[in-house]
């Protein structure tokens, strides 16, 4: 009678004119976030943990990236 619908991963907008994708990475502990960092400022916005390829690849899906794209920052 009732049913769920399915979860579909949509595609999240990003002004890839201000922003660009990155993964910061700490040199010490070894973690990974995914998110944005301004262009003309620097400023970093944090999506999400990284703790495998699987949460790479949710990301990337998510904003519809492609993974040449992504930088690494420290």
């Amino acid at each position: 009678m009732f049913s769920r619908k399915p979860k579909t991963k949509a595609h999240k907008a990003y002004d890839s004119e201000n922003w660009r994708p990155v993964l910061k990475c700490s040199i010490c502990t070894g973690e990974q976030t995914a998110g944005f960092q301004q262009i003309r400022t620097g400023q970093f916005e944090d999506i999400m943990l990284v703790r495998g390829q699987k949460d790479l690849d949710e990301f990337i899906s998510i904003y519809g990236l492609n993974p040449a794209d992504i930088t690494k920052i420290y």
